[in-house]
């Protein structure tokens, strides 16, 4: 999640690239399509709606509709602009001789914000592994795009291929495990080496199909009490936080890191390319994603969510999320350069512009409607219903958000973010002479 950009001076509207506000803020609205499924039922729903939430009809149908356009695509987006931002921090801070100590002090206060977010709020917190990931690019920062690129692209399929290996070796471990079942039901005295595949298979399957027991167990400890919650909340976020720092999940992210920084040197990302790139960006983005990706619904539909199917379908995960998030990344640009559906854009960027105290925001309210915090309705939606709360959300923030700064230079968050990376308390209201809001895509120093 990348919030405003602090600096020194006073950021004006004018000097904000609108189109990446634009950008950021519909990424931020879509990732919550995915961040619900989390807040809302059985974790591992996310990838098996027969776990709960229903798998036939309108649930069926949200599930297949989000593989194919969101799921992993706006993390995806996410991150080229997290990479967009640091590229244009870094180059007007360098005017001022505080750079490195500006940049280090922003991320490894994002790191800590992210750590308070993942314990208290939401187990699934994108800001500390971006910290983390961000402490690492600043020294590439001066490159040429190409070699910024090149270093994305080559991270990307290594990722790729790491995907790709993961997904076979688990794939032969099931047929591995299913095989030694077989053996044990027909009576056959199994191997040491069995026994062990075929118990940690089936310790796999418990937890990927909890039974109905199960199932309870898991939301009376969502629905409890507060601290009941934190605690469960930190049995994942601990897991999480543990894993290696050079694992193939950060790769992940330092790829699109890279890719945002080159596509914002060469005027992509900030709205300098033409519309015939553009539209050219979402029409091979849209030819190659979808098809991808549908082919891929249907087979793991039609398997019936089968592990193996899945393992399987992961070979094509990147191509299929990187295609998809330049497709949007495309049609968002298309928006911005033609003033098409400026009420949307408009609304978009002041999300966009306010993306840390918004992103917040949605685990606060998901935090109280679906656990003991407040509500406690964790388990008790359809699939399909849990979409309300999304869109409750997404009109309150595009309402709200242009309306707050209209008064005001940031969000609260951004606010208290920017004072203390600067440890000063920075102004908060904006003067009336700084009101105007630039209509058309600048080309100043801030994202």
């Amino acid at each position: 999640m990348e919030p405003p950009i602090p600096t020194s001076a006073t950021v004006t509207r004018a000097e904000r690239i609108t189109a990446i506000d634009t950008l950021r803020g519909f990424a931020l609205l879509g990732i919550l399509l995915m961040n619900i499924i989390g807040f809302s039922m059985y974790l591992s729903a996310y990838d098996n709606p027969t776990v709960t939430g229903g798998a036939t009809g309108a649930n069926l149908a949200v599930w297949a509709v989000l593989h194919v356009l969101a799921e992993g695509k706006m993390r995806c987006l996410f991150s080229l602009v997290f990479g967009a931002s640091m590229i244009l921090l870094t180059t007007r801070l360098e005017k001022t001789g505080e750079s490195a100590d500006i940049y280090y002090r922003r991320t490894l206060w994002l790191g800590l914000f992210g750590i308070a977010h993942a314990y208290l709020l939401w187990l699934g917190d994108i800001l500390y592994p971006y910290a983390l990931c961000g402490l690492l690019i600043y020294p590439f920062r001066k490159m040429a795009p190409k070699a910024l690129l090149t270093i994305g692209g080559i991270l990307l399929l290594v990722t790729a291929a790491v995907y790709v290996k993961d997904g076979f070796s688990q794939k032969e471990k099931i047929e591995k495990a299913r095989a030694a079942q077989a053996l044990a039901a027909s009576g056959q005295k199994l191997t040491p080496e069995q026994q062990e595949q075929k118990d940690d298979y089936e310790r796999g399957e418990k937890k990927r199909l909890p039974d109905a027991a199960e199932l309870a167990k898991d939301a009376a400890k969502w629905r409890g009490n507060p601290l009941e919650v934190i605690k469960i909340r930190a049995h994942w976020v601990s897991e999480f936080h543990a894993s290696i720092y050079y694992l193939a999940n950060n790769w992940d992210i330092w790829s699109m890191m890279f890719i945002g920084m080159g596509l914002t040197k060469l005027g992509v990302l900030s709205g300098r390319s033409s519309v015939r790139t553009y539209a050219w960006m979402a029409l091979a983005g849209y030819a190659i994603g979808i098809p991808v990706n549908v082919y891929t619904a249907i087979l793991i539909i039609r398997s019936n969510f089968d592990p193996l199917v899945q393992a399987f379908t992961a070979s094509t995960y990147d191509i299929g999320r990187l295609s998809i998030a330049l497709g949007h990344l495309g049609i968002i640009m298309l928006l911005c350069k033609t003033r098409t559906m400026q009420w949307l854009t408009n609304s978009l960027g002041a999300v966009g512009q306010m993306a840390f105290s918004n992103y917040i925001m949605h685990s606060v309210v998901c935090a109280f409607i679906f656990t003991g915090y407040g509500l406690a309705m964790y388990g008790r939606l359809q699939r399909y219903q849990v979409y309300y709360v999304v869109a409750a959300i997404w009109v309150v923030q595009m309402i709200v958000s242009p309306i707050w700064l209209r008064h005001f230079r940031f969000g609260p968050l951004e606010w208290g973010w920017r004072s203390l990376t600067y440890w000063k308390k920075q102004p908060m209201r904006l003067h009336q002479s700084a009101v105007e809001l630039t209509p058309e895509i600048t080309t100043g120093a801030s994202a």
